[in-house]
């Protein structure tokens, strides 16, 4: 299989195709959802291969500002994983200090504002630090 990289830019209703490697292979279509198929086979006829040998990546032209509001996008959305990761490990600790404290898998739940079933989840869940299991006393 060899890949190629392509870039797709609107024109009017129509998204005009442009493989980087063959700049002669061309194609249009309506919808971005048919373009690696329909690029496929503008590569593989300039190419000279068979098209099953084809393997196409298309980028998006895109204006600026829209370029500029989804990279932004992703890296708040990457921000808010990694928040929401430290948030769930130190809920984790706060679920797992309570028990150590002696105090009911309900009462913790309470405190920490979930089921008694999520509690119990919380404190026997892995500890993500030594891959290991933690497992509550009988």
């Amino acid at each position: 299989m060899t890949h190629f990289t392509a870039t797709a830019q609107r024109d009017g209703r129509w998204w005009m195709i442009q493989c980087d490697q063959y700049p002669s292979a061309l194609s249009q279509v309506g919808r971005l959802d048919r373009a690696e198929e329909v690029h496929r086979e503008a590569i593989a006829f300039v190419a000279g291969v068979p098209e099953e040998s084809v393997e196409v990546t298309i980028t998006p032209a895109l204006d600026h500002e829209v370029a500029e509001a989804l990279r932004e996008s992703e890296e708040l959305r990457a921000e808010a994983e990694d928040k929401d990761r430290k948030a769930s490990t130190l809920k984790r600790e706060a679920a797992r200090k309570l028990a150590n404290s002696g105090l009911t898998v309900r009462d913790i739940g309470i405190i920490l504002g979930v089921s008694y079933q999520r509690a119990h989840q919380l404190i026997a869940a892995p500890d993500n630090t030594s891959g290991g299991h933690r497992r509550l006393a009988s």
